[in-house]
C-alpha cells in the first residue's frame, strides 16, 4: 500500500467509526493530526480528550474492519471515484464552513466543486407547469454567469433542472443520498451518465449505503452547504425543499424563492419563506444576480467578447485554464471532459488562433 493509499485507508476507516460524528472526529483531527494518529493514539492519550466518553474509545480501539476498508478503497480505484476528506484541499471550500460537513465526501465527475459560483435549484418532486417553466428559464438566464447547478437528482424541479444544465452546457452536480455503487432513481440514469462529463454526482455515503429515508435530510444539508445560494421553486410548506432552505439560512447562506399565488399549493412554501423573510423573492436570473451582486460580466461572456469566433468547446477548455491560471494537459482533460486526441485537437486550434499557448512540461495557459 503507498502513502497515499494509507492516508486514505485510515480516513475511510475513521467515518466507520460508531459514534465519532463530523464534529467530535473534527476535534480528534484537530488533537492528534490525522486519522492513523487517532487510532494510533494510546489510552491514556484518548482518556484526556473532553467528552470522548468510554464507548468512543471502546469504538476506535477495538480495531478497524480492515476487509471493509479494503474494499472500499477498491471500488474507489476501480470507479475512478475522487474520496475527499474534510482535511483535504480539494474538499468544497463552502461546505467545510458548515460546523456539520461530512467527514468525507465521493464525487464522480469532472466538475469543479469550489466553482467561483455555485447556485442549488430545489423543489417539489411533483410539479405544475408553471414549476417547470420557472426553473428551465432560471438555468437559462443564469448560463450568463458562469455557475454551477446543484440539486438533488429527484423527481421534479431537481432533474428538471439538472436536465435544462445539461442542455446549456453548464456544469451540474446532484448530491444523492447512497452511494454511489447505486443510482436512485434509476430513471434517472442516462442524465446522471451526462452530468459526469461536465459535473458529477456527489454523496457522503460509502458504496452499498442504500437510498433510505434517513439520508435524504442528510443530503439535504450538502445541498445547501455546498452552495452561494439556494433558490426554492414549488414548494408546499412540507418536504424536502423546505429543510433544504431552512438549512441554508442557517448556514448564512442566501435563500430565494419565487412566489406563486396564494391559493395554489405548490406556491405555498415558496410564499411562506417569502413572508417570513427567511428568502428574499425573486422573479428569474436577473433578480438573482443582483441578490448575490453579480453584477459584472461573467467570464464567460468575456470569453465569447474577447474570442467571439470560439466554439463551445473552446471557450469551455479557455475558460478552465482562466481560472486556473495554468494547468497540465492531463489535469484538463480530466475537467474537461474531452478524450485525449479532442482535447489536443481544440489545443492546437487555440495555440493557432492565439487564445492559449503551451509551457514547458505539458502545460497550458489563457494567452
Amino acid at each position: 500500500m503507498n502513502c497515499m493509499d494509507e492516508i486514505l485507508f485510515y480516513q475511510i476507516a475513521l467515518t466507520q467509526v460508531e459514534g465519532i460524528g463530523e464534529k467530535f472526529a473534527r476535534r480528534l483531527l484537530q488533537q492528534f493530526g490525522s486519522a492513523k494518529a487517532i487510532f494510533d493514539a494510546s489510552l491514556k492519550q484518548l482518556e484526556v480528550i473532553e467528552g470522548i466518553g468510554t464507548k468512543r474509545i471502546h469504538a476506535i480501539k477495538k480495531g478497524i474492519d480492515r476487509k471493509r476498508v479494503q474494499h472500499e478503497l477498491d471500488f474507489i480505484r476501480q470507479n475512478s471515484i475522487r474520496a475527499l476528506f474534510y482535511t483535504d484541499e480539494g474538499y468544497p471550500e463552502r461546505l467545510k464552513d458548515c460546523p456539520d460537513a461530512p467527514l468525507m465526501i465521493y464525487f464522480k465527475g469532472n466538475g469543479l466543486l469550489n466553482n467561483i459560483r455555485s447556485v442549488a435549484v430545489v423543489g417539489t418532486r411533483r410539479h405544475t407547469e408553471y414549476g417547470q417553466k420557472m426553473t428551465e428559464e432560471l438555468i437559462e438566464g443564469l448560463q450568463a454567469y458562469g455557475v454551477t447547478i446543484i440539486s438533488g437528482l429527484a423527481y421534479g424541479i431537481d432533474i428538471i433542472a439538472h436536465r435544462k444544465a445539461v442542455q446549456q452546457g453548464m456544469p451540474t452536480i446532484g448530491i444523492v443520498a447512497h452511494g454511489l455503487d447505486k443510482l436512485y432513481p434509476q430513471a434517472h440514469g442516462t442524465i446522471a451518465r451526462e452530468m459526469t462529463f461536465n459535473g458529477g454526482l456527489l454523496t457522503e455515503y460509502s458504496s452499498g449505503t442504500g437510498p433510505d429515508r434517513t439520508n435524504f435530510p442528510m443530503r439535504n444539508r450538502i445541498v445547501a452547504g455546498i452552495s452561494d445560494v439556494t433558490v426554492v421553486i414549488e414548494t408546499d410548506v412540507q418536504g424536502g425543499a423546505m429543510i433544504t432552505a431552512k438549512l441554508a439560512a442557517g448556514y448564512n447562506r442566501e435563500v430565494a424563492a419565487f412566489p406563486g399565488r396564494v391559493t395554489d399549493l405548490k406556491s405555498r412554501g415558496c410564499n411562506y419563506l417569502v413572508k417570513t423573510n427567511i428568502a428574499q423573492m425573486i422573479r428569474g436570473a436577473a433578480d438573482l444576480a443582483e441578490l448575490m451582486n453579480w453584477t459584472g460580466e461573467s467570464r464567460s461572456i468575456i470569453q465569447v467578447k474577447l474570442f467571439p469566433d470560439l466554439t463551445a468547446e473552446e471557450i469551455k477548455v479557455v475558460g478552465i485554464l482562466q481560472e486556473s491560471g495554468g494547468m497540465h494537459i492531463d489535469e484538463l482533460q480530466l475537467k474537461a471532459g474531452n478524450t485525449s486526441t479532442q482535447l489536443a485537437s481544440l489545443l492546437l486550434g487555440l495555440e493557432l488562433q492565439n487564445v492559449v499557448r503551451s509551457l514547458p512540461g505539458k502545460r497550458y495557459m489563457v494567452q
